[in-house]
């Protein structure tokens, strides 16, 4: 994850109250926010629900609002988070923020209106549900086959958070994937290495024996073929999924 680097502090209060953005600056943020003990997503999440209940709903909570969009919480899962918290803190509570959340995420697309915009940015079809392969997902896949003799291609579609699990392609000879993006932005890492993130045009070649995933970027519809390339007895080693604290730091 990112360092987080604070300096409001010593911006609005460094000549007036020194200890204080000291305090703010290079102890809350600059120890407390980076601590790894908690992952950043959780540590958001918590800290709306913290100023909630203290019926805090100023500027600071906008800004604690807006970072725990940028990683990965979504409209529905805030809109759950507040509804919760509501039984607990107080109802009006619950409104004033909502009024805020509204605000932070208004940008964002209805989901089957975002499909649909998805759907027009690339000439291949979103296709049906992946339900076959459901099981290896987090989130709702589409799959639709552009080739299915010589070489298989298929356009793979991701809904904004969804990806597969870690897995292997294996083969005795030749075998592995190419993916290439063609509409949305994702990512694909593999193991012990950063994520790297896609955008339409981009390539990603896949050697066999190496462990992976792939999927939507937080905030983004996600499409790209996946080429099987041919090998000799080829087969995909589905392994555990990619955990919140792993995918949460994406933006």
């Amino acid at each position: 994850m990112e360092k987080i680097v604070q300096t409001a502090g010593r911006n609005a209060l460094g000549e007036f109250a020194p200890e204080f953005a000291h305090y703010n600056d290079d102890v809350l943020f600059g120890e407390n926010w980076n601590n790894q003990d908690i992952d950043h997503k959780t540590r958001c999440i918590i800290t709306v629900v913290a100023l909630m209940s203290s019926g805090i709903t100023d500027s600071s909570l906008k800004y604690h609002l807006e970072n725990a969009k940028k990683v990965g919480v979504t409209r529905k899962e805030i809109a759950a988070i507040i509804t919760h918290v509501a039984f607990y803190a107080g109802w009006p509570k619950a409104w004033a923020v909502f009024y805020m959340a509204k605000e932070v995420w208004a940008e964002d697309e209805a989901p089957a209106d975002a499909k649909a915009a998805h759907a027009v940015e690339m000439v291949f079809p979103i296709g049906a549900p992946n339900d076959a392969f459901a099981q290896y997902f987090i989130g709702q896949s589409y799959l639709a086959p552009v080739s299915t003799e010589q070489v298989g291609i298929f356009n793979v579609t991701f809904e904004p958070g969804c990806r597969n699990n870690w897995h292997i392609h294996h083969a005795d000879k030749g075998g592995g994937q190419i993916l290439i993006c063609v509409a949305g932005r994702g990512y694909y890492q593999e193991w012990g290495k950063d994520a790297v993130e896609m955008k339409p045009g981009d390539c990603i070649n896949i050697p066999v024996g190496v462990k992976h995933w792939h999927g939507a970027a937080p905030d983004s519809w996600f499409s790209h073929l996946a080429v099987e390339v041919p090998g000799e007895n080829g087969s995909n080693e589905w392994l555990e999924a990619v955990d919140d604290s792993q995918y949460g730091i994406l933006k």
